[in-house]
């Protein structure tokens, strides 16, 4: 069976694999993240020399990706192959069939190849970490959008009077730095508490921590209800380090429940969605990364 090398590069590590055609790990590891272009094809090439006979490589990256022509127009937080022929230059170190893909629209890939989506035509992938990843997938394909940028929903702006503050956008209502303030502000302390921690009282019965999360998974369920107002969505799959937490979702989706119900009173025309969890967390951009590359032949 033919294996691939994949590698999901992020902003402080670079986690690689090799895999089969069937997603299968056949090697894991993780080296950090280069400072320059150059030394990330370095990095890349020398992932790839570790192994033998390698059909291909997939990568996953931040920014903003065409994964056809293999050009990244935007890099995220790293900042430093923007406007860049990525597959082409790289392609001068690796001498077989490369792939790029978005971070996010690879964490929806797995579920569409081989997750939580393998059974739908039209959903959406939420990813709550340190901001949010969100990705469309319509007719069971990852919508990647005209400018790339499709379902991008971290810069969906939350508060009508003041739209003009980065602290209102729901990738910092709703990432983990919104989490731990909303359980700071039912606590009514400034207690600096890790994710795991968070849960951890939550989950030996802290009811005020209860109460933060809860607020937050309302802010959840509020956006899910506006973009499958937009979208008309069968499921919504819900990722993420925290999305392991079962109160995450019992939470969401009581909150998801509590006001979709409320507007069945005026015929709200929207469809109730499916709420569920990735099935693929810390390896959902490899697996997707491969999914991306064994579809796009």
């Amino acid at each position: 069976m033919k294996k691939y090398v994949v590698c999901d590069i992020g902003g402080s590590s670079i986690k690689y694999g090799l895999l089969d055609e069937e997603h299968h790990f056949y090697d894991k590891g993780k080296i950090d993240t280069p400072k320059s272009l150059g030394e990330l094809y370095q990095a890349l090439a020398s992932i790839y020399q570790h192994y033998e006979d390698v059909s291909g490589v997939a990568i996953s990256m931040p920014g903003a990706i065409d994964p056809e022509r293999g050009y990244t127009y935007t890099s995220g937080a790293l900042g430093y192959y923007n406007n860049t022929e990525f597959v082409k230059e790289l392609s001068a170190y690796i001498p077989v069939p490369i792939t790029i893909g978005n971070d996010a629209k690879c964490a929806a890939n797995a579920e569409v190849g081989y997750g939580a989506l393998k059974d739908v035509d039209d959903a959406y992938v939420i990813v709550l970490g340190t901001g949010i990843g969100g990705c469309l997938v319509m007719n069971h394909k990852v919508v990647p959008g005209k400018h790339f940028a499709s379902g991008e929903v971290s810069n969906l702006l939350t508060d009508y009077h003041d739209p003009k503050d980065v602290k209102n956008l729901w990738a910092m209502r709703c990432g983990i730095q919104g989490l731990l303030e909303h359980v700071q502000e039912a606590l009514g302390e400034e207690a600096q508490l890790s994710g795991v921690e968070i849960f951890d009282r939550a989950n030996n019965g802290d009811e005020k921590v209860i109460e933060g999360i809860d607020a937050f998974a309302r802010e959840v369920a509020i956006q899910i209800i506006n973009i499958n107002t937009i979208v008309d969505l069968e499921r919504v799959a819900i990722g993420g380090g925290i999305s392991v937490q079962p109160l995450l979702l019992e939470l969401i989706q009581k909150n998801y429940d509590d006001i979709y119900h409320y507007y069945q009173q005026y015929a709200f025309p929207c469809a109730k969605v499916e709420l569920v969890t990735c099935q693929f967390n810390n390896d959902a951009n490899l697996i997707g990364a491969l999914y991306q590359h064994l579809t796009s032949k």
